[in-house]
């Protein structure tokens, strides 16, 4: 029978800004558990509103103690899953995702974002955010809904490519920012180190496609996530799915790029599940297959495509 773990948000249980597989596991869980976790925004001290509203302690000690690396971004785990091996594939269901602080801040950085050259007024702001009415409310009084998810969501990398910054998302996922990795959705990833080494952090609030100025509404978050090692599958990158869409993701520095591993991530996994053809999988993609630009930011930029189930 499966269990349930939580890890509680201490930061013996985190990591800042980096993905490691020399990393010890906080948590040990059998293949088909749940793991119940919380993350923190990305970012430092710099980031914390001034007028007086109150920092969550737990997050106030992850900034005063953990050491950081190469990125921003507050990580929890790894979670060793028993059995896991390299090779194998791990399925990541994600079962819930709560917004877990009362504000978020969305920030316009030096040399960052999509038009670096043209926005230099940088500026730092903290919406509010409103738990009954499950919205986010901006100083000029715009609410937006929430929609909240785990912009990091990984296994290990490689034990030959070392401490992996953690801003750059790559083939063992990492911070995608990918918005439809929300709740009902299962998301697959590779395997490269004994237990596969589960990791999940960068909380967001809400995001748009692109997340063009370089944040999301970094916020705190709560997650549980069903972890399922997969035998059955071999993979080497990363691919989601829903209850009625398909989802490929491609990673690359340059757009085009990404958006061609998109597609041809997505015509492979076609062929698997059908009889259809390369050619016939590639003209299904062209008529109901929607590229989207999954963020511009993060060194290699995503684009993902959404395919119907209902056409396959």
């Amino acid at each position: 029978m499966s269990r349930r773990h939580e890890i509680p948000a201490t930061p013996e249980n985190m990591v800042w800004g980096y993905l490691d597989s020399t990393t010890p596991p906080v948590l040990e869980v059998a293949s088909g558990d749940t793991v119940t976790l919380h993350s923190f925004p990305a970012g430092g001290l710099d980031t914390l509103p001034t007028d007086g509203r109150p920092v969550p302690e737990d997050y106030m000690s992850a900034l005063k103690t953990l050491p950081q690396g190469a990125g921003p971004h507050f990580i929890t785990g790894p979670v060793y899953v028993k059995g896991a091996m390299p090779g194998d594939v791990l399925q990541i269901d994600i079962l819930d995702v709560k917004v877990r602080q009362d504000w978020g801040f969305v920030a316009i950085l030096p040399l960052l974002g999509t038009l670096p050259e043209e926005f230099t007024d940088y500026e730092t702001i903290h919406p509010m955010v409103d738990h009954a009415k499950k919205v986010c409310v901006m100083p000029w009084g715009t609410e937006i809904p929430l929609d909240p998810f785990f912009g990091i969501i990984a296994t290990a990398p490689p034990p030959v490519w070392g401490r992996c910054g953690s801003p750059v998302p790559r083939s063992f996922g990492g911070n995608m920012d990918n918005k439809e990795l929300r709740p009902g959705t299962t998301l697959y990833l590779p395997v490269y180190n004994e237990g596969a080494l589960f990791f999940a952090g960068d909380g967001h609030g809400v995001q748009g496609d692109g997340e063009v100025c370089i944040t999301a509404l970094e916020t705190g978050v709560t997650g549980t996530f069903r972890l399922t090692v997969r035998k059955d599958l071999a993979l080497e990158w990363p691919f989601a799915e829903s209850a009625t869409h398909l989802m490929s993701i491609g990673l690359d520095e340059d757009l085009d790029d990404a958006a061609k591993q998109a597609v041809r991530e997505m015509v492979k996994h076609v062929c698997a599940r059908t009889n259809l053809t390369r050619n016939q999988a590639y003209m299904l993609c062209s008529l109901a297959g929607n590229l989207r630009v999954t963020q511009l930011v993060d060194g290699n930029k995503g684009v993902h495509m959404l395919l119907p189930k209902a056409f396959i």
